[in-house]
């Protein structure tokens, strides 16, 4: 709680101080009448305390979403409200850390009803823990001479993940039967490598469907129909080191990470699986259990929002021993990563290849677009001929990596970085139509 004079009160003391200098000069001996002008001024400003809606009958509150995607602002109401006296109107604050934005900063409100309310654009800039870091009401006494200001406690963490409302369409759109072409539909039958039922063949089955057997029998062509494995455990590891901090197409590859991981959750949450999430660079930094159901969508949307950018070198032994170590049963492991030398990427397979004696291994690999811009750059200069060479040395650098992990028996996801995600969802529902859980 904060008492403080307003201008008024200050103009009110500057006002007399001329008046009472001039008295304290020509009368010395008057200086006590002179100075009787400050005493008023001060009485009036403890009247007006005194009559003023005291700080410890309000209650300051502030109601803002919990979860919020980068690049979609959300609004947050705040509100301030008397018990008795209340003043007309209140001015009020919002504070925020680095990842939000608030507009506007401060604003005056109405009071109705002993209450002011008034809404406040919060933008996320940065994925992580927003945070509103105070709110501030302050209100003057009928006098119009004191500020009276209080704060209310700090709210709770806002956590601030990429957008994701697109990514759930783009994931609701696929569990339709009529996806367009192109897009894998997810059936819960029809698809999958656990037998539900035998029926009449039909155009669009696979022909390596056919029950020869029962067709002889009826007479006519039957077709295996399948339904979707479910309750396969689903483990997101996701690599925050420092490489993961560069940019792929305008988004840091830790959040492109992110991005195709909630993707893909939310599918595998909806067929019925168990997902976790592992984040790790020089250590693990965050190890979840496994959730099912939809509704620990959300939980894991928050959990991955607590994921931070690093800049330590990622430690893979260490990071893939520990969490081998948390799974007691076979189970899908998608590995988030990305390497810069030889070194790194030989201690990643080691390591991917100790994981894989168990496990099943999505390695996602982040296409270089920017190195293969280099490459089919005409070139200009011989700056231009060496950047190439570089470039082109070091893409098959990763493709000698990723076709040595796919003879290991990882599966492959290697796509753009705006389309991770989508291609992401196709290798896993690859990997459960064709049993290899």
């Amino acid at each position: 709680m904060r008492v403080y004079p307003t201008r008024r009160a200050i103009a009110l003391m500057a006002v007399g101080a001329a008046p009472a200098l001039a008295v304290a000069v020509a009368a010395p001996g008057l200086w006590t009448a002179a100075a009787a002008w400050i005493v008023l001024a001060v009485g009036l400003m403890l009247a007006d305390l005194a009559l003023a809606a005291p700080p410890r009958s309000v209650t300051i509150e502030a109601a803002a979403p919990r979860v919020m995607g980068i690049g979609r602002p959300e609004t947050a109401r705040i509100s301030a409200r008397f018990e008795g006296r209340a003043p007309l109107q209140v001015e009020l604050a919002v504070g925020v850390n680095e990842r939000l934005a608030a507009e506007p900063g401060r604003l005056i409100a109405r009071t109705e009803g002993g209450a002011a309310e008034a809404a406040v654009t919060l933008s996320p800039l940065r994925r992580g823990e927003g945070r509103i870091e105070g709110v501030w009401a302050r209100w003057r006494g009928p006098l119009g001479l004191v500020w009276l200001q209080r704060q209310a406690p700090e709210a709770p963490v806002l956590a601030v993940t990429p957008d994701v409302a697109a990514v759930k369409e783009e994931a609701l759109r696929l569990f339709a039967r009529d996806a367009p072409l192109g897009a894998k539909p997810l059936l819960d039958r029809g698809e999958g490598s656990d037998f539900h039922a035998l029926k009449e063949f039909q155009t669009g089955m696979d022909l390596g469907d056919i029950d020869w057997k029962q067709s002889a029998r009826h007479g006519k062509l039957i077709g295996r129909e399948y339904r979707t494995e479910r309750n396969h455990h689903v483990l997101l590891a996701i690599d925050t080191g420092r490489l993961m901090s560069a940019p792929a197409a305008g988004l840091p590859k830790l959040d492109r990470a992110i991005n195709a991981a909630l993707l893909l959750a939310f599918v595998s949450l909806r067929l019925g699986d168990r997902v976790g999430l592992f984040a790790f660079d020089a250590r693990p930094r965050l190890a979840s259990g496994l959730a099912a159901g939809s509704q620990a969508f959300p939980l894991l949307q928050k959990l991955a929002a607590s994921i931070d950018y690093s800049p330590e070198e990622t430690n893979f032994t260490l990071g893939l021993t520990a969490l081998s170590g948390r799974l007691d049963r076979r189970a899908v492991v998608v590995v988030f990563t990305d390497f810069a030398d030889a070194t790194s990427a030989e201690l990643m397979i080691e390591n991917v290849a100790r994981l894989m004696r168990t496990h099943l291994v999505l390695f996602v690999v982040f296409r270089d677009e920017e190195l293969e811009s280099l490459v089919d750059r005409e070139p200009q200069t011989a700056d231009d001929v060496s950047r190439a060479v570089i470039a082109e040395r070091m893409l098959r650098q990763r493709e000698a990596v990723s076709a040595r992990l796919k003879r290991m028996g990882a599966q492959i996801v290697d796509a753009p970085a705006e389309s991770l995600g989508t291609a992401l969802l196709n290798g896993y529902l690859d990997v459960k139509r064709r049993g290899l859980v």
